[in-house]
């Protein structure tokens, strides 16, 4: 039975089955094989847990349970706890994990490397270099993955979130129609959310802004010589200074802003608190460092660190190379974008000659400028001009791929993710945990792999720059073109091969992790088979094996000499106190051990299980 229907050849349908370009997909491959490495490592209890981590679980636990919505980090009035209801609905499906902390996390970082892939090409047009770019965030070092899996308070969604902006910011900035209310609600809403969870990322915030802000400014003014006279005076008085942020795109943006940061706002005024009071005293301005401490924690060790080129929590000499080639790289990146956003004009005007705008009635600058406007509401007025005379777009300013306008938009977004960079590198250079801690404080560079595209594209764009077709005049300038590409060329591989190395340094730690790990829950579940529900513990202690028991084992903490602690939950503190029978719990060899031992609980019996000494109460 015939159907009438005519089989195609097997060319044509192979012809019209779309294929994804090689390195598409091989950048599909190159986040698929990070994604992989962290599930490998959530899976190997890497990296090591802390109590800072199990404090955001507590929280999480009591969202999913519906005891509390706390709105900041337990004990402090700063840094959201976005974390804790991210994970809570996989808390109250599986119960209190480490995993269920961690996954929504992990789904963080896949929207960051996309994300990040997205912007690449849309800001280089090269589909290889986003394969370059994916390729350095698909490694991690142990200082990345800890920012990018520890549920531990802000770091593992400033980046997704930064990325995200930096995308809105290109799409309004070139001028794309649709959805423009919706992208700068977006906008709005992201910035107020950064501010409530962490504002380590408003730099970037601040910077990106100000492409908006420019953006609009262009977008209001006309180009230089288009108008002139009444014509122009017209213009100025019909488009209003802000443009577009009078009406309601701007309160769309304002909106959006309000609605991220409602929790903070609401948590001051019932509260009568001023938080940016609370995060200048978490930068360490209570004990000073000295400047050239600071400097050598924020401009040699903290560029290695955060970009992920070193060792487990330390530097190799060889490995702060970056810090030197950071400084270059952000000023060859910042003076090219710069180049280009002072010799673009990003705004879009139709033109036509004079002479035929006078052959179809009214005068020229007029009707230019309601074009500009956006009044041409009846396109056959000009069927009648002559071919050579008709209105076309100028390709050199109108709003597309390739245009001018698109241009200008990347090399201002790039300008930004170079001033993020400065900014925060500055920020941090200036604070006291520079100084102090430059290791473990080095978590507040996460934000700079937001600029990965922006740094390495002038090293792209020399490695990749063809060989010119003229014949030189000189050997020099032959060897030197042939130096600087075999010279880019090798820094790109070095920083591919940096960040293997330290990524290979991060996977020798998880046979010990994994080890930790198992002596902590032995020293769990000694406690649970002893009938343990109340216990004293160091800080690093206590909430930890409170998360780990499910809150059916109670901490308080103590310090070395046994007074009390700082207890982020105070209400844990009251239950240990009115209970009678109360443990006491240390790390073998630890300071608090070593008192215990001199001062051990009258009637006590020690015992050691898995490289923990626990003090059981008499029977």
């Amino acid at each position: 039975m015939t159907t009438g229907v005519r089989p195609q050849p097997r060319d044509a349908a192979r012809r019209r089955t779309p294929r994804w370009p090689r390195p598409a997909l091989l950048a599909l491959l190159a986040g698929a094989a990070g994604v992989a490495y962290r599930v490998g490592l959530l899976l190997a209890d890497t990296p090591r847990t802390n109590s800072d981590e199990a404090t955001m679980g507590l929280a999480a636990s009591h969202i999913a349970r519906g005891d509390d919505f706390p709105v900041f980090f337990y004990g402090q009035a700063y840094m959201g706890t976005l974390e804790a209801y991210l994970a809570a609905p996989l808390v109250a499906l599986t119960g209190p994990s480490w995993l269920a902390l961690r996954l929504p996390l992990l789904a963080m970082y896949a929207l960051f490397v996309y994300l990040s892939w997205r912007l690449t090409r849309r800001l280089g047009g090269d589909d290889r270099f986003a394969l370059l770019v994916v390729a350095v965030l698909a490694f991690g070092s142990d200082r990345v993955v800890k920012n990018q899996l520890i549920a531990g308070g802000g770091y593992p969604e400033l980046n997704p979130i930064g990325v995200g902006l930096a995308l809105l910011t290109l799409d309004l900035a070139a001028g794309r129609p649709a959805g423009r209310r919706w992208r700068y609600a977006a906008f709005g809403f992201l910035t107020g959310l950064t501010v409530w969870v962490d504002p380590l990322l408003l730099p970037y915030v601040l910077a990106l802004g100000a492409v908006l802000v420019g953006a609009v400014r262009y977008g209001r003014h006309p180009i230089r010589g288009e108008l002139r006279g009444r014509a122009l005076v017209g213009a100025l008085r019909q488009r209003p200074a802000g443009g577009e942020l009078r009406g309601p795109a701007g309160m769309a943006l304002v909106g959006g802003a309000l609605l991220g940061v409602a929790p903070l706002l609401g948590h001051s005024l019932a509260h009568g608190r001023n938080p940016v009071t609370a995060i200048l005293a978490a930068s360490g301005a209570d004990a000073a460092a000295g400047w050239a401490d600071r400097l050598h924690g924020g401009l040699v060790l903290g560029p290695a660190l955060g970009a992920g080129f070193c060792a487990p929590s330390h530097c190799a000499t060889w490995q702060l190379w970056w810090s030197v080639a950071l400084p270059v790289l952000l000023t060859l990146a910042g003076l090219a974008s710069w180049r280009v956003v002072r010799g673009s004009r990003p705004a879009a005007v139709p033109r036509a000659s004079t002479a035929a705008m006078r052959r179809i009635g009214g005068s020229a600058e007029d009707d230019r400028l309601q074009m500009r406007e956006g009044a041409v509401s009846d396109p056959t007025r000009y069927h009648h001009l002559p071919q050579g005379e008709s209105i076309k777009p100028d390709t050199a300013t109108s709003a597309g791929p390739g245009s001018q306008r698109d241009r200008w938009a990347g090399a201002a977004v790039r300008l930004a993710l170079v001033v993020g960079a400065v900014g925060t590198l500055a920020a941090y250079t200036v604070s006291n945990s520079a100084g102090r801690t430059p290791v473990e404080s080095s978590r507040y560079l996460a934000c700079l792999l937001i600029s990965t595209p922006a740094l390495l594209w002038p090293l792209w764009t020399a490695a990749r720059r063809p060989a010119t077709t003229r014949r030189p005049t000189t050997t020099r300038r032959l060897a030197t073109t042939g130096a600087v590409r075999v010279g880019t060329t090798g820094v790109l591989a070095a920083v591919l091969a940096s960040a293997a190395v330290a990524t290979a340094g991060t996977l020798t730690t998880v046979p010990e992790n994994r080890a930790e790990a198992r002596r902590h829950r032995a020293m769990v579940d000694a406690l649970r088979a002893h009938g343990v529900r109340h216990v004293y513990g160091g800080y690093w202690t206590c909430n930890r094996l409170t998360f780990a028991a499910r809150e059916e084992i109670v901490c308080a903490v103590v310090d070395d000499r046994l007074r009390p602690g700082f207890d982020r939950l105070p209400g844990y503190r009251r239950a240990v106190a009115r209970a009678g029978d109360v443990a006491y719990v240390a790390p073998v060899g630890s300071p608090l051990a070593a008192t215990l031992d001199r001062q051990p609980p009258p009637g006590a019996a020690a015992l050691t299980v898995a490289d923990w000494q626990i003090w059981l109460p008499p029977r």
